[in-house]
């Protein structure tokens, strides 16, 4: 197999108000946007939202209920990308932490309900890890 993207597809009814959060917030660009479907992507990340009243929808999914699911965005500096979206206007709800386990990061939700945690990769704590190593 070889793939060309890859991305969740989140089913809610919240297609309009996906689609302007994250272009305005996050700075996404819109790929492809139908009444039904929403294809946005930023710097290699790619995220779709999708109606759930629409007659083509494959099947299974329910519309998204808000839990369950976490989407990461790894980025380069979270202290940059906290600041850059808070002057966007982002409603942060896990202020930017650095965590003993090895990120700095913070955390909001989209208006589907979908829990986004925006994290660097950095040094955890010395001996965090230690408890979690098999003998």
């Amino acid at each position: 197999m070889k793939f060309v993207d890859r991305y969740p597809i989140i089913v809610t009814p919240a297609l309009r108000e996906c689609r302007d959060f994250w272009i305005s917030k996050l700075g996404f660009e819109l790929v492809f946007e139908a009444d039904w479907f929403i294809l946005l992507q930023a710097d290699g990340a790619s995220l779709a939202f999708m109606s759930p009243d629409h007659p083509s929808a494959p099947p299974g999914p329910e519309p998204f209920s808000g839990t369950g699911m976490c989407f990461e965005l790894q980025v380069e500096d979270a202290a940059a990308a906290y600041e850059e979206a808070r002057a966007r206007g982002l409603q942060v709800d896990y202020p930017l932490t650095q965590e003993d386990f090895g990120q700095l990061r913070f955390g909001f939700s989209d208006p589907s309900g979908l829990w986004v945690d925006v994290v660097e990769q950095i040094e955890p704590a010395p001996g965090y890890w230690d408890r979690y190593m098999a003998a």
